[in-house]
């Protein structure tokens, strides 16, 4: 059976599975899928399914020949298509599935991400397959995450999942793209991600895909930090679900991480957008990084973007390297007006101090 220690899954479905010529959803890899999760759901496990392929099985409902699609196009493909998309998934089962629609303003809105949580461990509870899938219709750049790997992590950490299965068009993780570099080592198992691994990444040769190998090691980053064992296999073939089921190696594994963050700290991290930046100087870098410390105003040195009080923002060393994510206890005019300042000099600058620290420490995580 599947690893011992799963309890709940996340399962990632792209649209070059879901519709592999671009014209409306086949069953051609599905079927696999979906037997696969029965099987999981049979031995106890609680499964979430992230799928795309909504604008990809809309295609043939609107005729637009040229490419790129414009926005107002791919976004009535995608109403069209999420209809389909969801049929085609709830006739390959057998219990009842449950549609829903998300985009990134959802996740980082502390409220709604709550709610989401509720909703999603409720219908796991009443065993409802959740398929969850982005707003594409309704979202706009600005609210949108972009690719459903990342998606699909940011999921598995909402409902605490203890895995997170990506499906994809090849066998995992190489040293090099294996369709240009014939001599391409695969690699069955990722002990930590770094520098190297990313370096790894291509981009998407899918012409329906939004995602790549990069996409898929940046959600598997995500995803492992929060203690979350991550997979990259080939949905393209069913032995790739066989194995899985039977226990054996399938894929490329990205095994979790033993530091986990804190919730709040991962949903400030990956969910929240950031609406600037600010730079630090070496003293207040120091303390960022070895001491915990919250940020005074007397380490920031300059201040990038306009931002309100309680907005995130991301905190610089002198050279822009992106430190750590913070909630800042200040706007980005009144933190004009009193960086480089000892906070015992705030309230006579603006007039009020609502806090001696920038950000505290409480609402800093690292990027690293």
């Amino acid at each position: 059976m599947l690893n011992s220690g799963w309890r709940r899954i996340v399962i990632k479905v792209g649209s070059a599975l879901i519709s592999p010529t671009a014209k409306g959803c086949s069953t051609r890899y599905l079927l696999a899928i979906a037997r696969f999760i029965s099987e999981c759901r049979q031995q106890g496990i609680e499964v979430v399914l992230v799928s795309s392929g909504s604008v990809a099985a809309g295609r043939g409902a609107i005729a637009f020949p040229h490419q790129p699609l414009p926005i107002n196009i791919k976004q009535a493909m995608a109403a069209v298509g999420q209809t389909e998309m969801m049929a085609t998934w709830s006739h390959l089962f057998d219990f009842r599935c449950a549609q829903i629609l998300l985009t990134h303003d959802d996740l980082a809105n502390r409220r709604r991400y709550l709610n989401i949580d509720n909703t999603l461990r409720t219908l796991l509870a009443n065993e409802v397959l959740p398929i969850v899938n982005e707003n594409d219709s309704v979202a706009t750049a600005e609210l949108k995450v972009g690719d459903n790997d990342n998606l699909a992590a940011m999921v598995a950490i909402v409902v605490d999942a203890d895995a997170l299965i990506i499906c994809s068009d090849i066998d995992g993780l190489y040293s090099a793209n294996p369709r240009t570099t014939p001599d391409a080592r695969f690699i069955a198992q990722v002990a930590q991600i770094n520098a190297d691994i990313y370096a790894m990444a291509g981009g998407s040769h899918h012409a329906i895909g939004t995602g790549g190998m990069l996409t898929k090691i940046q959600a598997a980053d995500k995803a492992t930090r929060q203690g979350i064992d991550t997979l990259i296999v080939n949905g393209q073939k069913a032995d790739s679900f066989d194995a899985l089921l039977y226990g054996k190696p399938a894929g490329t594994l990205f095994m979790r991480q033993q530091d986990r963050l804190s919730a709040k700290k991962h949903w400030l991290l990956h969910s929240l957008k950031s609406q600037g930046s600010i730079m630090l100087d070496t003293g207040a870098t120091q303390a960022l990084l070895h001491k915990g410390a919250s940020l005074l105003a007397k380490g920031v040195v300059s201040i990038d973007g306009q931002f309100d009080k309680g907005d995130a923002i991301w905190l610089c060393d002198n050279a822009g390297k992106q430190l750590a994510k913070g909630i800042s206890q200040y706007s980005a005019t009144e933190l004009q007006l009193i960086k480089g300042l000892h906070s015992q000099r705030i309230a006579d600058v603006l007039g009020f101090c609502p806090s001696e620290a920038v950000v505290h420490r409480d609402d800093i995580a690292l990027a690293n």
